[in-house]
């Protein structure tokens, strides 16, 4: 049935292990994006596989992995300047793969009291690097940031409105509303709709020149809101926002939080790892005062999709917004059970998601990751230095390798997206546009790759050049490659 036989599975692993060891090689040799998005094209692949013919092991294995080669854009590339999916460490891989081996339910403490000890040492481990004491923090591992921030929101509903529990939003006397920066990740605009509240419990507010949230204005809007009769319940502070690394005032942002009796909420889910190295550090001044925290490890911290990690100093906060009285799940364990963490998060039965970190951290050591974060860092110095030295305008201040340009003499839509456009086609790298403060215009370049090199960073600046020099594409070609 759905054994194989002692020869097809060595067949499959080898052949398995074999494309693995030889991926990142690969990939370093050959185009960071495809050739061409080609729906019809992909399709027709995928169709063309016929399951009720079994394949060979090592052809049904090579198959698949020549379709995602040729067909996607490769976030472990060297040259892929892009959204926070960075390459994922060898031993990242192979926690993956371990943890699909053994399949641990991480659900109940006695179904996996190695895996839940391993998570719940993970969560110590990191809320230390943000100066959080250990015998306080709790928290748990999600599929990402949209889970974790989804999980702040709750908890922060939980905390701030007890009868929300039980009665949910009809048990609420004021509308219930919380604020971010006008720069945040748009997963809270989407946590607003899951919770019931809507996109209109979501408060923007306006970020500075340097595309931080403005701590006077913040204060002004809650007091509004309050005026107004409505229920401000949470605040929350980025550090390290998508579109341009910029992190707010922890520090400030916080003591409003506290002086009007708001849960403080972080998403450091891509900046966080920032916290492993002193001259980065002073950049999250004030994150040890937050009441809850995102954190992805599948972004800085090289782990291999989805790793997201929620933290919170507020200890009970998680088991009041997710705990459940139920007949069923395992208590083979009685007294000396540890966390049954579905108690403490929005899944139930899960993956061990913190295996790929673990396995990493044995094998590197935080140190590991601190040479990592700060070799990248250096490459994002050079990267804006070379754009400046060749002539282009960058348009956000950070210390974190994340850069927003155009060139000197424009800033149109469409010659950005034509140069991003010709980026693509060649295959050289791949970058992306945005808009900043709403509605300025910007190309985008970050660094991600603990594999990425100043030869990298170079060709990145050479592709760039050669694409300013080339003629707009049409429009049709154009939109064959976004």
């Amino acid at each position: 049935m759905l054994e194989l036989s002692q020869e097809a599975s060595d067949e499959l692993w080898r052949t398995v292990v074999d494309l693995i060891a030889a991926h990142p090689a690969r990939l370093a040799e050959g185009r960071a994006t495809p050739e061409a998005l080609d729906a019809a094209a992909v399709r027709a692949l995928v169709e063309g596989f016929d399951l009720e013919q079994p394949l060979p092991p090592a052809q049904a294995v090579q198959r698949v992995a020549e379709g995602l080669y040729r067909h996607q854009v490769h976030p472990p590339h060297p040259r892929y300047f892009g959204l926070f999916n960075p390459a994922a460490t060898e031993a990242g891989v192979a926690g993956d793969a371990l943890a699909a081996v053994f399949n641990p339910n991480v659900a109940a403490w006695s179904h996996s009291p190695f895996a839940t000890e391993v998570e719940q040492r993970l969560i110590r481990e990191i809320g230390g690097l943000f100066g959080w004491p250990p015998e306080i923090v709790e928290g748990t591992f999600t599929a990402g940031g949209m889970e974790a921030n989804h999980s702040a929101v709750l908890a922060a509903l939980t905390e701030k409105f007890p009868a929300f529990r039980g009665q949910g939003l009809r048990g609420l006397t004021a509308d219930p509303v919380f604020y971010v920066s006008a720069e945040c990740h748009h997963s809270f605009h989407r946590a607003a709709r899951m919770c019931g509240l809507g996109t209109v419990g979501v408060r923007p507010v306006r970020a500075d020149e340097s595309l931080r949230l403005d701590p006077a204005e913040l204060e002004r809007r809650i007091e509004a809101d309050r005026g107004q009769g409505r229920a401000p319940f949470l605040v929350v502070g980025t550090a390290g926002t998508t579109n341009a690394g910029a992190v707010d005032p922890l520090e400030e942002i916080g003591a409003i939080a506290r002086r009007h009796g708001l849960w403080f909420h972080v998403d450091a889910a891509w900046a966080g790892a920032a916290a492993l190295v002193p001259e980065l550090r002073a950049l999250l001044a004030g994150v040890e005062r937050a009441d809850s925290l995102t954190v992805d490890a599948h972004k800085w911290f090289s782990a291999p999709m989805g790793a997201g990690v929620f933290l919170t100093q507020r200890k009970g906060s998680l088991e009041k917004a997710f705990s459940e009285q139920n007949p069923y799940m395992p208590r083979e364990a009685g007294a000396a059970a540890g966390v049954d963490q579905y108690q403490r998060g929005l899944q139930w039965s899960r993956r061990f998601f913190g295996l790929k970190l673990w396995l990493s951290l044995l094998l590197h050591g935080w140190e590991g990751y601190r040479q990592a974060v700060r070799r990248m860092t250096e490459l994002g110095e050079r990267l804006e230095t070379g754009l400046r030295e060749r002539g282009w305008r960058i348009l956000n201040r950070t210390p974190l390798p994340i850069v927003c340009f155009v060139p000197a003499d424009t800033d149109d839509p469409a010659a950005l997206e034509a140069i991003r456009d010709q980026v693509f086609r060649s295959g050289e790298a791949w970058i992306s546009t945005t808009r900043l403060r709403g509605d300025q215009p910007a190309l985008r370049a970050c660094v991600t790759n603990f594999r990425t090199s100043e030869a990298d960073i170079d060709r990145l600046l050479d592709s760039l050049d050669a694409a300013r020099r080339q003629k707009p594409l049409d429009a049709g070609t154009a939109a064959v490659v976004k």
